[in-house]
């Protein structure tokens, strides 16, 4: 925008020229040390854009905070982390429905009174934290209370939080700022915030602040967030009675919005709100196993906001839209086609460009059709609806309705039809519709003659992976025509979708809200030298139990779990004293430890997903439970709520299997777990932990409970000598009061136990405190 200044009766008159937002000028009097080149022209600037800033990054850090309370008191339900996802997505469409509806019903000076009495009614929830004597019912379902919990504890503060970004926005455009009049630019410092708290969190508050003095930082910052909302009420006050604004030109009226318009910006919100989700369960399940992996693709998000609403998107726009379709060669060629020729680090790289420019493509759009600042807190609600509608597809339609991740190239798919041009590429008349729809009707037809008439199809693998990367090489043809592109993208990638589903021998795939769980058939060569059947059983990516088919050898308990490893020679050393133990299991996998049981023993497995339950229970995947142990105990739910509620000293061995996957319940890790579970153990009862991981080294954080808790600790890292079938490397760690409690175990010639290494760099973990990133391997 350039701005031509006259001086004219002692005072500046600035007349904007007319942009593409606008349909005239804006003329604004103003008095001379109100010039836009001032040093109270930049102030007005910081002071809204600081505002955004805080106010995002407090929203930010306090919902992981919130949860790591939570997290002791209820555990990992998907009830809980479902209630509150509904909370935070409920409260901030309601802080955009609540900007809305102040800033078109009432004046200026009447939206600041009533913002701050919101302000100072908030202050009764500070400082943050659960009420007194709060404690969810044992009896009934948690839900109601913990969303009256959240209401009281941080409802007020955060509704407050959710209404920034739009009213301090719409407030700017009312200030008489040399800008005020596109203040869409300030949506990069809401979004920088949010990308920095984001960022903040795991790697520096985290790691180095519990959570009592997280919550008391929180509520300072929040106090801080108040006095900038106020400085902001009070130049929007100031700037009602010192600026006057003349319509430049009476065509400067801005049209009413049309439906087409909301349900497009609707569109171009949503789709990437589902696309994100959508990848971020992708790359767990289908990529890698990773912890914090999850962050990649909210940073990548919360950037292209911070691009398309700079000053660089008129130039950045075009480039993106451009890039796009030569992008969908090599991510639908080797990210879906032939994964396996990339190591997973490139197939992540090229999900996360292909999900980049999407996102780009489609916020760019955003930017691009933004409205005049008469519909802006409209624009903004419209956003926040469609952000929470994504965020609900994927969490409660998605799993009920898919048995794995298909909202993903769904996504990718939607993403490509919201490319700029579809209505000109496709005209007015039948014929422009039926041309761009008879190449994806061919291919489509030609797929499902070929995935249902040809038998062994798999062993034509080859050619036609062949045949489907020369078709991806043509997407870039139909760059200009978006349904043609949609469409054949999305034939492709669901197509071979298939085919690597018939590859993998799936017998069973299903998901549930802690992912996508499947049962696999395979093939290995046994001792014998001939090829055998065996079942394995994956939570994404991490496998969590196998068993062999052959009658001589079903009962054998395999992989983490073998008798050659450390859980096994546990059983072993004490085989002549535990037959009337009382054994208690968190995870029952594919419940492979159920063969190491007794006739006079009683077994009790914890799990938190009732799928796991049904998995491991059916014979036609696993045989283990039916043909050894077929009484055992289940208990469904979260371990450490579960515990709470049995007799003290009932356990003689007590197993944690819950910390091979990406995302370990650090709940199930802390000083009072482990606490917790000697509460409920024997004198001279035995705690075992398999701390395998592909990514953690666990150890860190059990020797300094050993250390602290004065407990008797000893290690295996087990490496299997020789090539035993589906026995696998595995770490365990057994604790227990008493050192001679151990000391068989440790004098054992079974295997090599060791005493737990120290470590001197780690901080307890407690309730109050964890950290992740210090114990990365």
């Amino acid at each position: 925008m350039h701005d031509i200044w006259w001086l004219l009766k002692s005072k500046y008159i600035i007349i904007s020229l007319p942009t593409p937002k606008s349909n005239g000028p804006n003329i604004i009097i103003m008095s001379p040390t109100t010039s836009p080149k001032t040093d109270r022209s930049l102030a007005l600037i910081f002071l809204f854009a600081a505002t955004l800033f805080l106010s995002a990054s407090l929203m930010f850090v306090l919902q992981p905070l919130f949860g790591k309370i939570l997290l002791p008191l209820l555990g990992g339900s998907p009830a809980v982390w479902n209630t509150c996802m509904v909370f935070y997505q409920s409260i901030l469409f309601l802080g955009y429905l609540y900007a809305h509806t102040l800033s078109v019903s009432q004046n200026h000076h009447r939206q600041v009174l009533i913002h701050v009495a919101v302000i100072l009614i908030s202050f009764v929830a500070l400082p943050v934290g659960l009420p007194e004597n709060s404690a969810p019912p044992t009896e009934t379902n948690p839900t109601l209370w913990l969303f009256w919990t959240l209401l009281l504890s941080i409802g007020l503060p955060f509704f407050v939080v959710s209404t920034t970004a739009p009213l301090i926005q719409k407030w700017f455009s009312d200030v008489g700022h040399h800008t005020s009049h596109d203040p869409y630019y300030l949506y990069a410092a809401s979004n920088a915030g949010s990308l920095i708290a984001l960022l903040s969190y795991p790697f520096f508050l985290e790691p180095n602040i519990g959570l009592a003095h997280q919550k008391s930082y929180w509520s300072v910052g929040y106090l801080v967030l108040c006095l900038f909302l106020v400085g902001c009420a009070a130049v929007l006050w100031k700037s009602r009675q010192q600026a006057e604004v003349v319509p430049g030109d009476a065509n400067e009226i801005e049209p009413e919005l049309n439906l087409s318009t909301k349900l497009h910006w609707l569109a171009l919100a949503f789709v990437p709100s589902s696309l994100l989700l959508g990848l971020t369960n992708f790359i767990s399940t289908d990529i890698a196993s990773v912890p914090l992996l999850w962050i990649i693709p909210l940073t990548l998000y919360l950037l292209t906001f911070i691009l398309v609403f700079s000053k660089w998107n008129n130039a950045i726009h075009p480039v993106v839209v451009k890039l796009q379709p030569m992008v969908l060669l090599p991510f639908i060629a080797y990210s879906f086609i032939n994964p396996a020729v990339l190591p997973y680090w490139v197939d992540l790289g090229l999900h996360l460009l292909a999900f980049f420019i999407a996102v780009m493509v489609c916020h760019g759009e955003l930017a691009r059709l933004r409205p005049h600042t008469k519909h802006l807190t409209t624009f903004y609600l419209i956003m926040s609806f469609a952000g929470m509608l994504g965020g609900m597809f994927n969490t409660f339609v998605a799993p009920f309705i898919f048995n794995a991740v298909y909202e993903y190239p769904i996504m990718i798919v939607a993403a490509l039809l919201l490319r700029p041009g579809l209505k000109t590429s496709m005209g007015a008349k039948t014929k422009d519709w039926l041309s761009q729809l008879t190449l994806p009707a061919v291919l489509a037809i030609a797929g499902l003659v070929i995935f249902f008439s040809i038998d062994n199809l798999p062993e034509y693998l080859d050619t036609i992976g062949v045949g489907l990367i020369l078709l991806a090489g043509l997407l870039y043809t139909f760059r200009s025509e978006p349904l043609t592109l949609a469409l054949v993208t999305g034939i492709l990638i669901f197509f071979t979708m298939g085919l690597h589903g018939l590859l993998s021998n799936t017998l069973f795939q299903d998901r549930t809200f802690f992912g996508v769980l499947s049962v696999r058939e395979s093939v290995l060569t046994n001792e014998q030298n001939q090829p055998e059947k065996y079942h394995e059983f994956f939570h994404g990516t991490t496998k969590h139990g196998a068993q062999r088919l052959a009658a001589d050898v079903s009962r054998t308990p395999l992989t983490y779990f073998s008798k050659p490893g450390p859980i096994g020679q546990l059983f072993t050393e004490f085989d002549g004293s535990n037959q009337q133990w009382e054994v208690g299991i968190i995870g029952l996998g594919a419940g492979t430890l159920s063969c190491y049981a007794k006739d006079g023993q009683h077994w009790t497995f914890y799990e938190l997903d009732p799928l796991v339950v049904a998995i491991a229970s059916n014979p036609v995947y696993f045989t283990y439970i039916s043909q050894c142990n077929p009484k055992i105990g289940m208990v469904v739910g979260d371990a450490r709520l579960q515990l709470e509620k049995e007799p003290d000293h009932k356990f003689d061995l007590y197993i944690v299997d819950a910390f091979s996957s990406d995302s370990i319940p650090t709940h199930l890790l802390t000083q009072e777990a482990i606490k917790l579970y000697f509460k409920k153990l024997k004198p001279n009862g035995i705690l075992a932990l398999h701390i395998t991981n592909r990514h953690l080294a666990l150890k860190k954080v059990l020797s300094d409970h050993a250390t602290n808790l004065q407990l008797a600790a000893l290690i295996q890292e087990y490496k299997p000598t020789g090539d035993i079938p589906l026995v696998v490397a595995t770490d365990w760690v057994v604790m227990a009061k008493k050192p001679e409690t151990l000391e068989s175990l440790r004098t054992s010639r079974l295997g090599s136990w060791q005493k737990m290494p120290l470590f001197f760099d780690m901080k307890p973990w407690t309730d109050d405190f964890t950290n992740i990133v210090t114990i990365w391997k």
